[in-house]
């Protein structure tokens, strides 16, 4: 999930960095991108390759480097909505068990409840990326 959604918010810092006249880090989100595009060959259902923790933290980082490059670190928590959303799942999870002893959501990060919901991992990748894309769009229309 995490490559796809890569994928999306590359492509629209690639886009805003080209647009802000940082053309090296247009191209720096263009390779990252391209990148986790050719990841996902191998990590799309049934995957046969995982990206890991270090995988995930590196990408998170070069995003921040984007953002922090283009000058546009508020935008991230737009681009990176669905990863924002993930966090704040596990926040809320564990501060409503810890002051009610009841849990928010069947399991957190927010996409293990949906899996436990029903939902395939297909299904639920393929709402994140909508999700992620819906957000980037949003994103782009903030600046």
């Amino acid at each position: 999930m995490a490559s796809g959604l890569m994928v999306i918010a590359c492509a629209a810092y690639a886009l805003i960095a080209w647009k802000t006249g940082h053309n090296a880090a247009a191209v720096f989100a263009g390779a990252l991108g391209g990148g986790c595009l050719g990841f996902l060959k191998y990590n799309y259902h049934p995957a046969k390759i995982f990206m890991g923790d270090t995988g995930s933290l590196a990408l998170g980082g070069a995003l921040a480097a984007l953002a922090v490059i283009t000058g546009t670190e508020l935008v991230l928590f737009l681009l990176g909505g669905v990863f924002v959303l993930e966090v704040l799942s596990v926040i809320i999870q564990v501060i409503s068990f810890q002051l009610t002893g009841k849990r928010v959501f069947k399991m957190s990060p927010l996409h293990h409840h949906f899996e436990l919901s029903g939902w395939s991992e297909v299904r639920v990748v393929h709402f994140f990326w909508l999700m992620g894309l819906c957000f980037a769009i949003l994103g782009l229309l903030a600046l």
